[in-house]
């Protein structure tokens, strides 16, 4: 990613017309995978062509928003028919954002007027910076309308989400210069393209995908500044330390002399990411430290909620537990997962890869998480395309996660409600899809650390008529 592919990266490079059995067979409406005289275009380079494609898929996004945009996100009826809902106009207005206010002001005029926001700094950073622009590009106008604002709010976020996700198909192609195709997978998600508008958590999103990059450089330091800044944007980017602990042991045991010691940069990876984290937090502790306190509180007391299984177990036995016993099992839980994949991880063949590492641990966090999003499957977007690169399994996931989202749209709608009442056992089934679709990608991600060879990125490329076994 640091300048044109010279003719040697050219002649190495994989295309997925002769690497993926999917991709080949929809190459033939269009002559047929990559011969082998193929010359690589003027112009059109993979990096640009992703680049494109990121710009149609999250076009496209945009327009499945539009119609909610004329009500302003207003009408609930409308925002789950269309299904477009969004949490940025309510949150514009409802945290006094629209106002001008810091987020983390303990002015108790502003705290007994609008709730504090119960997100990471990073998010609250970027709602607050937006919500300055938006006030400048609306003029200052004394009969102001808030909603009409906040409809202007919603697209300038839009522009710097669509930046981003531009910004993370760049990092994605640049972490294997050999593959720069995987991208794809994160190019043309449709659940980029579904979810993307509905939250902040692209920011976070990007600088994992900056993560894997630079890790992929060689570059502890900035790949823990990375993390650092992700984790304050949201909590799960800090999971990547339990991948680069893995390697970092594993490259401890076959370090040879004259290599960096991996010790060394472990520590580079987790000082920096913590220095970068205090760094970022600062301005909202010392600015208001009970309001900084807020998404710690908030996060831990929260009880079961949408698509999570703890819901599904709640409704379906008619019994609802307490928020501590949710708790405990889930970090009992997910403790037990990272020693699974730490052990998987130090028993390989071949050491894994950090996105293989980093799936994983984030897919074990989400499974038994008390909420699931319907956009938190971006959280595992730019990990899942560079641990496991074939568009079957990836399809089979996304369709897990495509059912889902027309899902908890049509139950917070009531239209899958029974019409005898109680639960919604379609609900139900399609958050037990979407979780098993998220299983078998983790299956076939830790056949692939178990069996090296079966990993896509690590042999060379292979002819069309053996990619049936993979």
């Amino acid at each position: 990613m640091t300048g044109e592919p010279t003719g040697d990266d050219l002649a190495s490079r994989v295309h997925p017309t002769r690497d993926d059995a999917v991709v080949a067979a929809l190459s033939e409406s269009v002559g047929g995978p990559m011969g082998d005289h193929a010359a690589a275009h003027r112009f059109w380079s993979p990096v640009r062509v992703l680049l494109l494609l990121t710009a149609l898929c999250f076009a496209l996004g945009m327009v499945q928003k539009a119609p909610c945009a004329n009500s302003v996100w207003q009408n609930g009826t409308e925002n789950y028919n269309n299904m477009c809902y969004s949490d940025l106009p309510p949150l514009y207005y409802g945290r006094g954002l629209s106002d001008g206010h810091w987020p983390y002001t303990d002015d108790p005029v502003v705290r007994g007027q609008f709730e504090v926001m119960e997100y990471p700094v990073g998010i609250s950073y970027w709602a607050w910076a937006t919500a300055e622009v938006t006030r400048a590009v609306a003029g200052d106008d004394a009969a102001r309308d808030v909603l009409t604002e906040a409809r202007l709010y919603t697209a300038v976020n839009a522009v710097g989400f669509a930046l981003l996700a531009l910004l993370a198909t760049w990092f994605l192609a640049g972490v294997s210069p050999r593959r720069p195709w995987d991208a794809a997978g994160f190019a043309v998600a449709p659940t980029l393209a579904l979810t993307a508008l509905i939250n902040w958590d692209l920011l976070a999103v990007t600088l994992v995908a900056a993560a894997l990059w630079a890790w992929a450089r060689d570059r502890p330091v900035l790949t823990g500044v990375l993390i650092g800044l992700g984790t304050a944007a949201k909590l799960y980017p800090l999971f990547l330390l339990g991948g680069i602990l893995v390697i970092c042991l594993r490259r401890l045991r076959t370090r040879r002399a004259g290599e960096s010691d991996p010790l060394l940069d472990l520590g580079a990876v987790a000082g920096s990411a913590a220095v970068a984290w205090a760094v970022a937090n600062a301005p909202a502790y010392l600015s208001g430290p009970a309001q900084w306190r807020v998404f710690w509180t908030f996060n831990s007391e929260r009880g079961a909620d949408l698509g999570s299984i703890w819901l599904v177990l709640q409704q379906a036995f008619d019994h609802t537990m307490t928020t501590d016993v949710i708790n405990a099992v889930s970090w009992i839980f997910f403790g037990a997962w990272c020693l699974g994949v730490l052990v998987l991880g130090l028993r390989a063949p071949a050491t894994p890869r950090l996105a293989q590492l980093g799936f994983l641990v984030v897919a074990g966090f989400l499974l038994v998480n008390k909420v699931y999003s319907p956009q938190y499957v971006l959280w595992l977007l730019p990990l899942a395309v560079l641990a496991r690169p074939r568009w079957r399994d990836l399809l089979v996931w996304q369709a897990g996660e495509v059912v889902y989202f027309a899902a908890v749209w049509w139950y917070l709608g009531e239209y899958l409600a029974p019409a005898g009442g109680g639960d919604s056992g379609f609900y139900w089934l399609a958050i037990l899809l979407r979780l098993a679709t998220q299983l078998y990608l983790v299956a076939v991600v830790v056949r692939d650390v178990v069996r090296p060879g079966r990993d896509p990125v690590r042999p060379p490329a292979r002819p069309v008529w053996s990619l049936s076994r993979s």
